[in-house]
């Protein structure tokens, strides 16, 4: 089933899988044995505690469930059900106050294990903490805290909250649409179409092989928001539509007089200006792809170059491996990723470049 309930907090629409209504309506006190709860939220630009998500349920079966941010730099969670609680502090560190969080807490009651992840989308900071979890949450809980009325608050700070039956990956992301077309051997090839062994060319023209292809359905909300690239900004011969951390290789004079560099890496959230890029209108959930190379690399599209995905040391984590988009894969097949030394821009960065372009 995989995502199953999802709130909006922008247009404050919520969104329930009719499959899950309909389990509702013959089994009430329906279980989810596993699952989890993404959210998404900005932290607060004055340093207030947050509460971002808390419900709370009265009656012969007591449930709760708190999720904080504080102003020292914890996330704290804290699920009761019943006589059985769970308390986790995760320590974020006092990051600039205007990053953006996501946290995703996860289930698997078969194992009695759980998973607490903060993450900061536009960097690869990730903190992992487990947890025992005895019990299954109620299904009318969890579609609760996607739908909040009476029971739930949620912090005008989130940006979303979305639930799925699956122990969603966390870490590095996948982020072109199926759409983009990729330089291959055999010519242009859509990257919803790349397998492990093809081979793409690189930014530098060379054929590398690809070690691995990944996709990911998520919530076209907050990180994941689509944007559309659009032709001729930046080299581009045609529009293209990623999601928003996902960056550009460019390259020209104008690169190597305002930034000293042959080449820089430009977000695709930093170009959303009206002209070179715009969020692209997208259904509840999309689908994006990427592929793993054996360096830190970008691929070749029509005139330009998009990088690939980047996972820095990430084969010495265990934890974070298993909890990835790659845990399908041994720790030992994958490379170790040193950042190429491209200088990636900032917004204003990206605006000074592309008015020098435009002069």
């Amino acid at each position: 089933m995989s995502w199953f309930a999802l709130f909006d907090c922008e247009t404050r629409s919520a969104w329930v899988r009719e499959e899950v209504e309909n389990i509702l309506d013959r089994r009430p006190r329906a279980c989810a044995p596993s699952g989890s709860i993404v959210l998404e939220t900005r932290l607060s630009p004055d340093g207030r505690p947050q509460r971002l998500l808390s419900y709370k349920r009265e009656g012969t079966s007591v449930s709760s469930f708190s999720l904080m941010s504080t102003p020292h730099g914890s996330v704290v969670l804290v699920i009761a059900q019943g006589d059985d609680v769970v308390h986790e502090v995760v320590e974020r560190g006092l990051e600039a106050r205007t990053d953006t969080l996501q946290v995703t807490i996860s289930w698997d009651v078969q194992k009695q294990l759980g998973r607490l992840v903060v993450a900061r989308p536009e960097t690869e900071h990730v903190l992992i903490r487990h947890f025992a979890i005895k019990h299954a949450p109620m299904l009318t809980d969890l579609v609760a805290l996607a739908c909040p009325k009476g029971l739930t608050d949620i912090d005008p700070d989130v940006i979303f909250v979305a639930l799925s039956t699956d122990i969603e990956p966390v870490g590095p992301m996948p982020t072109l649409s199926p759409s983009v077309p990729i330089e291959t051997a055999q010519g242009m090839r859509l990257a919803t179409t790349l397998q492990t062994g093809d081979v793409v060319r690189s930014a530098n023209g060379k054929l590398v092989p690809v070690l691995h292809a990944t996709s990911r359905e998520v919530p076209s909300l907050g990180s994941f928001r689509p944007v559309r690239l659009r032709a001729p900004y930046f080299g581009l011969t045609q529009d293209v539509v990623v999601s928003r951390h996902q960056r550009l290789l460019v390259s020209g004079p104008e690169v190597e007089y305002l930034f000293g560099r042959e080449q820089v890496l430009i977000p695709a959230s930093a170009l959303v200006n009206g002209y070179a890029g715009h969020f692209e209108p997208a259904p509840r959930f999309v689908t994006y792809h990427q592929v793993l190379l054996p360096h830190h690399d970008a691929v070749r599209i029509p005139d330009a170059a998009l990088e690939t995905l980047y996972i820095g040391r990430m084969r010495r984590d265990k934890a974070l491996c298993s909890a990835s988009v790659l845990s399908d894969l041994s720790r030992a097949i994958l490379p170790e990723h040193h950042r190429a030394g491209y200088q990636v821009l900032r917004s204003f960065e990206a605006i000074t470049l592309a008015e020098a372009r435009a002069a």
